[in-house]
């Protein structure tokens, strides 16, 4: 009759370790202090990133292909 009913009861003991270690989270930890931030200034990159070009095919070629 134990065998049933532990795997039964499998789901409903890992929700409420679950909910436990939320509401412990909730209660019993210190609130969590943002990161400091040097002065309040936005962090922008000093050069802009140049994104790399696609390689693009010769006119002709594409001329010839879409020719034959």
């Amino acid at each position: 009759m134990y065998a049933l009913i532990v795997p039964a009861a499998a789901p409903f003991v890992l929700l409420a370790t679950v909910m436990g270690l939320s509401w412990w989270e909730d209660h019993v930890l210190p609130p969590a202090e943002p990161a400091e931030t040097p002065g309040g200034t936005p962090i922008t990159p000093a050069v802009p990133a140049v994104l790399p070009q696609p390689a693009r095919p010769h006119g002709s070629l594409t001329s010839y292909v879409a020719g034959s």
